[in-house]
C-alpha cells in the first residue's frame, strides 16, 4: 500500500464563479477543509485583480484564518516576482507557479512569452528561497493544448527537466482542459517517472465527474503519488477555454484511490459538512 499526497484546491475551485464570494466565507471555507483533516490547501492567488477579481482579497482571507493546523501547507499561486512578494507576507508556505508548454496559453493565463515565463520562474524560485517558503510548479497543457502549439511528450520532458535545474523538487503535469484520457494519462506519467526519480511528480486533473475514477486509478497504477482536486468537482481555468472544466472530485477520486488500495489520507471528520459548504457557494455564486 502507497501513500498518495492529496492537494486540495479551494483556489482553483472558486476563481471561475462570476459573482464576489465575500472574503469572510472563503475564509470559512478553509477552515472547513483544515477542520476536515485535509492538510495540503491551494488556496490563495496573487496576480492581477483585473485579471482574476475573484481572488483578489487572498492576502485578506488568509488573514481571517486563525490558528493554522501545524504541517499544514499553504499554496498560493503567484505569475511574478511581485505577486512572490506579496505572497511572501501572508502564512503562504508554498508558491505555485503555471509554466506552459503551450505559449499561446502562456500568453492567455499568464501574459508571458516562454522567455518572460522562464525569467520570472528563475526569479520566483530565488524569492521563495529567500523567505523560506518552497516552490511547486505546474506543466499547463502537458496533455496537449486546443490552440494547435507544439506538443509531445518530450517538450514535457524538457520543461520538467529544465524546471528541476532550478532545484525545484515538486512539479504537476496538469491536464488543463481536460484532454486527456486514463490511457494517456497512464502513459505520460509511467514515461516520465522513470526519468525524474527525485521529484515529486504529480498530477493537477480537470475532467468530468464520470471520468474522474479512471483517471486517478490509471495514474496509481502508473505510479503517480501526488494528486490535486476539489470538492464537488468545482472549478477549471478561466483563461483556457469557454467552457470551465471542473477539477478531478475529491469526493470520487480518494474512494477510488482507496480501492485500488492507496493510502489515502484519512477520511475527512466534517467530510459531508465541507461538501456542503462547497455546494452553497456554487448554489449561491457560480
Amino acid at each position: 500500500m502507497a501513500a498518495v499526497k492529496w492537494i486540495e484546491c479551494p483556489r482553483d475551485a472558486l476563481q471561475g464563479c462570476p459573482r464576489p464570494i465575500p472574503t469572510e466565507r472563503k475564509a470559512e471555507l478553509l477552515r472547513r477543509l483544515l477542520a476536515a483533516g485535509l492538510r495540503h490547501l491551494d488556496c490563495a492567488s496573487f496576480v492581477s485583480p483585473h485579471a482574476v477579481p475573484q481572488m483578489a482579497d487572498s492576502e485578506a482571507v488568509l488573514a481571517q484564518l486563525g490558528a493554522i493546523p501545524a504541517g499544514a501547507e499553504l499554496i498560493g499561486i503567484v505569475l511574478n516576482r511581485r505577486g512572490a512578494q506579496r505572497a511572501a507576507a501572508t502564512p503562504v508556505t508554498t508558491l505555485g507557479y503555471p509554466y506552459s508548454i503551450s505559449p499561446a496559453f502562456q500568453l492567455r493565463n499568464a501574459n508571458q512569452t516562454p522567455a518572460q515565463a522562464r525569467a520570472e520562474l528563475q526569479a520566483i524560485q530565488q524569492a521563495a528561497s529567500a523567505a523560506g517558503r518552497k516552490t511547486v510548479v505546474y506543466i499547463s497543457m502537458a496533455f496537449g493544448n486546443p490552440y494547435g502549439d507544439d506538443y509531445s511528450p518530450q517538450l514535457v520532458a524538457e520543461a520538467v527537466a529544465w524546471v528541476a535545474g532550478l532545484g525545484i523538487r515538486e512539479v504537476s503535469l496538469a491536464d488543463t482542459v481536460g484532454r486527456a484520457g486514463a490511457p494517456a494519462i497512464a502513459a505520460l506519467f509511467a514515461e516520465l517517472r522513470p526519468r525524474f526519480p527525485d521529484l515529486e511528480l504529480g498530477l493537477h486533473l480537470h475532467g468530468r465527474r464520470e471520468d474522474a475514477a479512471a483517471k486517478v486509478t490509471a495514474a496509481y497504477a502508473a505510479g503517480c503519488r501526488r494528486f490535486d482536486g476539489a470538492l464537488g468537482g468545482l472549478g477549471g481555468c478561466p483563461f483556457a477555454e469557454d467552457e470551465l472544466v471542473g477539477n478531478i472530485p475529491t469526493e470520487v477520486a480518494l474512494p477510488a484511490l482507496a480501492a485500488v488500495g492507496a493510502q489515502t489520507p484519512a477520511v475527512p471528520r466534517d467530510w459531508a459538512g465541507a461538501l456542503d459548504w462547497v455546494e452553497q457557494l456554487r448554489r449561491e455564486y457560480c
